[in-house]
Parts: C-alpha cells; sequence; structure tokens
C-alpha cells in the first residue's frame, strides 16, 4: 500500500512509465488499475478487436451527452476498463503522428516536445519489424519493447486501395511512420507473433516480473494532496475506503476522461464547478477538462461483385475455424486486424501537411461488428485529422463512482462540415479509379442518391462516428498559460510531486491513432520523473510536399 511511485492506470502510458520507472530497480512502483485480466481470445487475438470494445467487462461503457451537431446523438466513447487500458480494446494501429504536428505542440508552449525531441523516444519503444514492403530503418526503432510490423498485403483489394490512390494522382508512401508520412501505402499494427502486442504485453507484464514492481487492483477515488503536494491515493476496494502512501510522486493516467475526472475530485480544476460540487478547491486551474478534442470518422462503403471480401468468413463456422487456427498456431485470418493499408492526404493547397486518415478494411461493416446486409463489400473510414470544434470533460457529480460527463460538441465548427463533404467526394473520387474496376458494384453507403451539400450533410449527422481518440483534457504548456494543467515536465502546475502523462496532455490532437503517441507520452514522461535528462535530439527531416502552397496531388517528378 506504499511505492515510490504511485501509478494511476495500466493503459498505453500507465503500462511505459511502470517498465521505465522500475527498470533500475532503484524504486519502488505501484500500479493502480480498477479493470480485470487481459488474458483470453477476445482481447490477444487481432481478429476479435469488434468484441472487447463492446464488451462491459473491458470497457468503462461511458457514452457522451447528446450531440446537438449529430442530431442529438449519443455516441459511444470506450476506454479500456481492463490491464492494458485501451491498448488492449483499440484497433492495433499503429501511427506516430506528423512532425508538424510536435512542432505545434513545442510552439503553442509544450516545451521539448517538438518533433525532433519526441522521435527518440519513438525509436526508443519499438521493435519494428521490416516486412519487404519498405521502409527506411533509419527512422525506426529496432530493440524496444512495442512490437510493430505489417498486415500480410495478401487481400487484392487492400493494395488496390493503394493503387487507386496513386492512379487518383495522390502521392504513395512506403512508411508513412519514417520520412514521409503524406500518401497511399501499408498500415503499421501492434501485432507480434500473432496476438495484440498491447502495453500490457510490450511493458507492464515484463515489468511485474520485477521486485519492485507491482499491481493493484483497486478503484481510485482521488489523489490526496496535503500542503499543496500529493501524498497518495484514495482507494477503494472489497467495499472498504482505503489509503495508498506515494513516497516520491503520484502518477495520474487514467485517460481523456478519468484522469481529468480524477483531478476535478481531488480539488484541481475550475473553481466554479468544483464549488459547485461542493469539492473544496486546492488549485483553480480553469483548463482540467477542458479543450476535448477526437478524431469523427465515416464508413465510405462500396459493394464488390467478387466474393473476395471478409464477408465470406462472417458465419459461425468460418469464425470459429478462424477462432481454432488462431488459438493453435496464431496464424490465419485471426492474426491481423485487417486494417493493411492507410492514406493521409491534405485537403486543400496551402495545408502544409496531410489533415486527411484513411482506413482501408476489405468488408463493409461497422466498429460494433454488424456487417453491412448487402454481403460482400468494402470500405473506407475517412475523417479530418484536424478539428476545430472542441468539447469538455466535466463533473456528473462529486460521487467518484458516478461517470463523468464527457460532451464534444462534435461538428460545432463551420469548417468541419465542409472538410467531411470533401472526405466523402474524394473517396468516391478514389474508389472511381481503374484498380477498382474488376470489384466495383454500387456504392452502399452514403449511396448514389445522396450528392449535394444539404444530403450529405444529413448523412454525416447520421453516420458520423467516433474514432475513439480522446484527447486534450490536461493540456501540456507554459506554467504561464492559464488553459495548460502540466507543464512541460508533466507536473501538474500548482501541486507538488503531482503528474499526468496520457493523451489527456495532448495540446492538439495529433494526425492518426492515438495509441503510438501516448506510449510515447508514458516514455517521455518516465525521463523526467526519474529527472535523467532527455535522449539527445534527432536531426532527421521529415518529408513536407515541396508543392504544398499549390497543389494537393503528387509533386512533379524533375
Amino acid at each position: 500500500m506504499q511505492a515510490d511511485y504511485v501509478i494511476i492506470g495500466s493503459g498505453s502510458a500507465g503500462s511505459a512509465m511502470a517498465y521505465r520507472l522500475s527498470e533500475d530497480g532503484k524504486h519502488s512502483v505501484l500500479v493502480l488499475e480498477y479493470g480485470g485480466t487481459d488474458a483470453g481470445p477476445f482481447i490477444q487475438m487481432p481478429g476479435a478487436l469488434s468484441y472487447p470494445m463492446n464488451m462491459s467487462m473491458y470497457d468503462w461503457g461511458y457514452t457522451t451527452e447528446p450531440e446537438p451537431h449529430l442530431n442529438n446523438r449519443r455516441l459511444a466513447a470506450p476506454r479500456g476498463k481492463v490491464i492494458g487500458g485501451s491498448s488492449s480494446i483499440n484497433g492495433m494501429c499503429y501511427v506516430r503522428g506528423h512532425a508538424c504536428d510536435f512542432d505545434h505542440w513545442e510552439d503553442s508552449g509544450a516545451t521539448g516536445w517538438g518533433y525532433k525531441h519526441v522521435l527518440p523516444y519513438y525509436k526508443r519503444m519499438e521493435a519494428w519489424h521490416d516486412s519487404g514492403h519498405g521502409g527506411d530503418p533509419t527512422w525506426r526503432g529496432t530493440d524496444g519493447p512495442l512490437h510493430v510490423q505489417r498486415g500480410p498485403l495478401s487481400n487484392p483489394l487492400v493494395t488496390a486501395f493503394v493503387e487507386a490512390g496513386r492512379q487518383a494522382g495522390y502521392e504513395t508512401t512506403d512508411d508513412y511512420n519514417g520520412e514521409k508520412q503524406e500518401g497511399f501505402g501499408p498500415f503499421d499494427q501492434t501485432i507480434w507473433q500473432g496476438r495484440r502486442w498491447s502495453a500490457a504485453n510490450a511493458y507492464l507484464h515484463p515489468a511485474l516480473k520485477r521486485p519492485n514492481c507491482d499491481m493493484l487492483r483497486c478503484y481510485v477515488r482521488r489523489v490526496i494532496i496535503e500542503e499543496g503536494r500529493a501524498t497518495g491515493v484514495e482507494i477503494e476496494r472489497g467495499g472498504k475506503v482505503e489509503i495508498v502512501l506515494a513516497n516520491a510522486e503520484v502518477i495520474v493516467a487514467a485517460s481523456a476522461f478519468n484522469s481529468p475526472k480524477i483531478l476535478m475530485l481531488s480539488g484541481i480544476g475550475p473553481a466554479v464547478h468544483l464549488a459547485d460540487h461542493g469539492i473544496d478547491v486546492i488549485a483553480d486551474r480553469s483548463g482540467v477538462g477542458q479543450n476535448l478534442q477526437d478524431h469523427l470518422e465515416l464508413y465510405i462503403q462500396q459493394q464488390s461483385i467478387q466474393p473476395i471480401t471478409l464477408y465470406k468468413y462472417w458465419n459461425l463456422m468460418s469464425k470459429a475455424m478462424i477462432g481454432a487456427q488462431w488459438l493453435f498456431t496464431k496464424t490465419g485470418l485471426g492474426a491481423s486486424n485487417q486494417f493493411e493499408s492507410v492514406a493521409f492526404l491534405r485537403s486543400a493547397p496551402g495545408i502544409k501537411y496531410p489533415d486527411i486518415q484513411y482506413h482501408f478494411l476489405p468488408i463493409a461493416v461497422r466498429y460494433d461488428g454488424k456487417a453491412a446486409a448487402e454481403g460482400h463489400g468494402y470500405q473506407a473510414h475517412v475523417g479530418p485529422m484536424r478539428s476545430k470544434s472542441r468539447g469538455a470533460v466535466t463533473l456528473g457529480s462529486a460521487d467518484p463512482t458516478d461517470a463523468p460527463k464527457i460532451a464534444f460538441d462534435y461538428m460545432s465548427h463551420p469548417d468541419d462540415w465542409t472538410e467531411f463533404r470533401h472526405c466523402i467526394r474524394l473517396t468516391r473520387q478514389i474508389f472511381e479509379q481503374d484498380a477498382f474496376a474488376p470489384y466495383r458494384g454500387h456504392e452502399i453507403q452514403p449511396g448514389e442518391d445522396v450528392q449535394s451539400d444539404d444530403a450529405l450533410d444529413d448523412f454525416i449527422r447520421e453516420h458520423a462516428e467516433s474514432a475513439f481518440h480522446p484527447c486534450g483534457t490536461c493540456k501540456i504548456g507554459a506554467v504561464d498559460d492559464p488553459s495548460a494543467v502540466v507543464d512541460p515536465e508533466c507536473r501538474v502546475i500548482g501541486v507538488d510531486r503531482l503528474r499526468v502523462a496520457d493523451s489527456s496532455i495532448f495540446p492538439r490532437i495529433p494526425n492518426g491513432n492515438l495509441n503510438a503517441p501516448s506510449i510515447m507520452a508514458g516514455e517521455k514522461a518516465s525521463d523526467h520523473i526519474l529527472g535523467r535528462g532527455m535522449l539527445p535530439a534527432s536531426n532527421h527531416e521529415p518529408w513536407i510536399h515541396p508543392e504544398w502552397e499549390t497543389t494537393v496531388k503528387a509533386a512533379s517528378r524533375a
């Protein structure tokens, strides 16, 4: 019930910090986690990814407040309630983010978080496996805990998507996590030897084998702060409220929803909001819970006239066969997340780096595992990467067991509508290329009759879904920035011996899926906590389209 470092949350950042803070054997580390075991095929089999995200035993089960610009729908807002956190229920897509994302962080006050500073941490955490599909190993790590590989690219639709992008006149890239993000190319996945390579498998389970690292299964109520410094954590287990003491620091890594909730319950947050709930104010930080961001996406679905999609396995017998093959050999369709090609594009001339992401999938299916009634099809998940809309996480009540109130205020900025309409029309353009000609049937969704701006807007309102990338609610920034919650070393401003490190600290949402930058934040925060000094900055120069001011198409080849 006592350790040098007490980490709240065993997710992407928390697991990385447990590993790094216990690595030299000098410090005791205790991880507090409410969720249960990550063992079992629903989590460990990559092909089963739609199951854990929709199972109450693995997910906190949060939903948003009614979203006023999306027909007042309440959207699912899953977060992992399991060892490994959301890295145990996510889609296993590995995206670092664009270099310019991190340079923007630094420019906005996150000193030392520019691309040249974070790239060495990405390299330290990775064990990248060259699959023969291209990529420059000098940009990648080779001996980190996190295995990163690519899918087999065996379904012809997966390669047709990349070829269609090239035919439409766009860049291709053989490694979007390397020098050049922009373009169509193969997708990286956190899968190793047929298993989901979550932060728990990469970091936490190895750390827990050390004598100085332990995990306590409990429900965190609040951080205990005495005379302006964090001294421990109030927890509940077995119906009893207990105290866990921290000799050195408390580190909150509980997600973009639960990290601000825990801070507010501890007296750190907007003073008026805390007072409304009868919570004594310890640090008036107006930014706690604010600046909430996410990626929204649409599924653009096309019928396939050839029966080569994954739909042919969408029956109990085939699923049983795939499951059995995976269980005994860790191979076959169950060993991939099926996201094997990707694209990052710019939406307009004058935009310096990509602001649209595609995930391509050789089946027409929803994230909740419901297949399109049409049968064989394929789809592209598409959405803008840098929405200007901002939401907030607030307290539902002062009761620690109540869920936080989550309001993204999706599509509240007019630019969101322009960007989303462009995404739909761009996807249609790509699907119309010759590469898809042997497979292309009719458009399942939105449907050929949905063409006008108004019709597209109606479709967006009814069908836009979260990509499950919440972040930003405990923003990192300069100490004199009133909206910042933590300083560039992840220390909560106004409270000693307390840090936050997870996706909640991102000042602005990075380009792509958030698992990789969340782990990177845990890796880098560990060096700040230990006072080690940072890894030497990188001098790698990322590729920027030479004609970005005038075109979105492929650069002229001299």
